[in-house]
């Protein structure tokens, strides 16, 4: 597909805006199933790929992009079944973090993104991201951590009921597919300073129907929590590689009242990669870079530059 011509969920979503602080023009790959994921890809020199979880998309990265831009090349996609990119139903994408990983991979091969790529991740982009160093760790020269998860959920954090509602339970399904209660819940309680009505227009503008938040809950479902789910072997491998990653740069941004990824995932992080920069923050929720994008990036700004 041509990247200079908007696809139709591109044209669709965009509509909806503006949307503050996102004055990008976004490109898009057409996968060999037909199916159309949209990407930022700004700025030229070493590459920054940031990788988004659930229920955002590329706009939450936005401000590090605008502040990476003029050094820095600043690729971010968007997950089939999120923001811009096309969202397909169960027929027709297997909604699970093996397909993830390699609409990752081909999309990456597509926009031509070499070695030497600081790996940026948040939410579920974490187990994207370090499933797909499985097999590309030599290609990844530094890190930049947010509130995610590359590990099973730790032994003494329980499953929030918000995800085990959504996980497990009809009833959780119907409020995130009906009632879009996960992105619209996100943009409320994943923030300690709320967001002005705008940005949180544009956090949910793609989750607008029923169809169009099929991602929000399947991604919500394929939480690994044993053995015998489908993303369990990915995630306890990616664990277990994690500390392969110490020798190499590393920082770590963290909200401290993020009801899911809490301490427990930081100190899984710091554990195995003690020499990380650690920037935690107890006024700070889940979308940390919205509550403290002011001191974030130009923080990630001057550890990039180091």
């Amino acid at each position: 597909m041509n990247a200079t011509i908007p696809s139709a969920e591109q044209a669709r979503v965009l509509a909806k805006g503006p949307f503050p602080d996102y004055p990008f023009t976004p490109k898009t790959f057409r996968h060999p199933n037909g199916l159309v994921q949209s990407y930022l890809d700004e700025g030229q020199g070493e590459t920054v790929l940031m990788l988004h979880g659930n229920p955002s998309w590329s706009y939450y990265w936005r401000k590090l992009v605008l502040g990476l831009r003029d050094r820095y090349r600043c690729v971010v996609p968007d997950h089939i079944g999120m923001g811009l990119s096309d969202k397909p139903d169960d027929k027709a994408y297997p909604y699970t973090l093996r397909s993830r990983i390699q609409d990752l991979d081909r999309l990456l091969e597509h926009a031509g993104v070499g070695d030497n790529l600081t790996l940026a991740v948040h939410d579920w982009g974490g187990m994207i991201g370090f499933g797909w160093a499985l097999k590309h760790a030599a290609r990844i020269k530094r890190l930049v951590i947010l509130n995610t998860a590359a590990f099973p959920l730790p032994p003494a954090k329980p499953l929030p009921w918000q995800l085990k509602l959504g996980r497990d339970y009809n009833l959780g399904a119907l409020a995130i597919r009906g009632f879009n209660a996960f992105a619209g819940g996100a943009s409320r309680q994943g923030v300690e300073t709320p967001m002005p009505d705008d940005v949180r227009r544009a956090y949910v503008a793609p989750y607008d129907s029923w169809k169009n938040r099929i991602s929000t809950l399947r991604f919500v479902q394929d939480i690994p929590l044993r053995p015998g789910d489908r993303a369990w072997d990915l995630v306890e491998e990616a664990g277990k590689r994690l500390p392969d990653f110490a020798n190499r740069p590393a920082f770590i941004g963290w909200g401290l009242r993020d009801f899911v990824f809490d301490h427990h995932f930081l100190k899984g992080f710091t554990q195995a990669l003690p020499r990380a920069e650690v920037h935690a923050f107890e006024d700070a929720g889940h979308y940390v870079l919205e509550d403290k994008a002011d001191v974030l990036v130009p923080a990630i700004r001057s550890f990039l530059d180091r």
